[in-house]
């Protein structure tokens, strides 16, 4: 694994590229397939590492979206889902990823992704989402909690400065977050998981960017771009997620011109903490029904 930082659109942008090595089972040489990674609202780099460590014969690309972990704000651009798609268009070009790369978002990161290949169709090869965002956040009988989540980010944005910071920043807060996520039982993954969020979950640049961004989570979805989304698409839900619901996913995939949904029992919308050996097992799966066609040709 290497850091790496570039200048886009006046910010700098961190980002981390894990190599591709040779799979453990032959030891046969690395594929030149890239997954560019889009990680979720309110975490960075390191939330989907442990699924990355499960991918061996792919090189990932996983920056942190702008105004999130290491990455520092856009200066004149909002933090919604147009600015964060047009960032991955910059991101790409940058890099010179062609269209043989891989698209994997989690969470937020799978409206951002989704809304991507729907404004680029042709720019990547496959698209994959990780407790996707399938249906309008206040819709359902989670809506309630939505809109308490909305109050929490308003009110912290409209108090003074110290004080909406230490709203947001609340380990309290961050710690029932968490626990209201986690579905394992067992006591050493949820010391895990409580500490990568307490570690990770409120590295964000300021307050403003954070509401901007949590307004584009509430407000975007997979499913209005759905039709749009005419490539090789895995879904990866998890059986007991409430915050991207199993029947949600049923009917996103119904919608979908070209997917296939993979449902991982017995846990919620943190998949890519408590099951990442299956989610990776699901991606592998997926990535060699739809090979690369310079691999194919070879």
């Amino acid at each position: 694994m290497s850091e790496h930082s570039l200048e886009l659109s006046g910010s700098t942008v961190h980002y981390w590229e894990y190599p591709a090595l040779p799979c453990p089972a032959d030891n046969s040489p690395a594929p030149l397939r890239t997954v560019l990674v889009v990680h979720g609202f309110r975490g960075d780099h390191h939330g989907l590492e442990r699924v990355v460590e499960a991918l061996p014969g792919l090189r990932v690309l996983m920056p942190d979206l702008p105004g999130f972990g290491e990455s520092e704000a856009f200066p004149s651009r909002e933090h919604n889902i147009a600015g964060y798609t047009e960032f991955l268009q910059e991101f790409m070009t940058a890099l010179g990823l062609d269209e043989r790369t891989v698209l994997l978002g989690h969470s937020f990161g799978s409206i951002v992704a989704s809304h991507f290949v729907a404004e680029h169709p042709g720019r990547v090869a496959e698209l994959i989402l990780i407790n996707p965002i399938a249906a309008p956040a206040l819709e359902g009988p989670k809506g309630v909690l939505s809109k308490l989540a909305q109050f929490y980010y308003w009110a912290a944005a409209k108090l003074p400065e110290k004080l909406g910071q230490a709203l947001l920043r609340s380990k309290l807060i961050v710690q029932v977050m968490s626990v209201s996520m986690a579905k394992t039982k067992d006591p050493e993954l949820l010391e895990f998981i409580h500490g990568q969020h307490h570690a990770y979950f409120s590295s964000f640049a300021h307050r403003d960017m954070l509401l901007e961004a949590f307004k584009a989570s509430i407000s975007g979805n997979v499913r209005q771009v759905a039709e749009q989304l005419r490539l090789p698409t895995l879904l990866i839900a998890g059986e007991k997620d409430e915050i991207a619901a199993l029947p949600a996913q049923h009917a996103l995939l119904e919608r979908l011109p070209q997917a296939e949904l993979s449902v991982i029992d017995g846990v919620g919308h943190l998949i890519h903490y408590e099951t990442p050996a299956e989610a990776a097992q699901a991606i592998k799966a997926f990535l060699a029904a739809h090979p690369d066609p310079s691999e194919a040709a070879s």
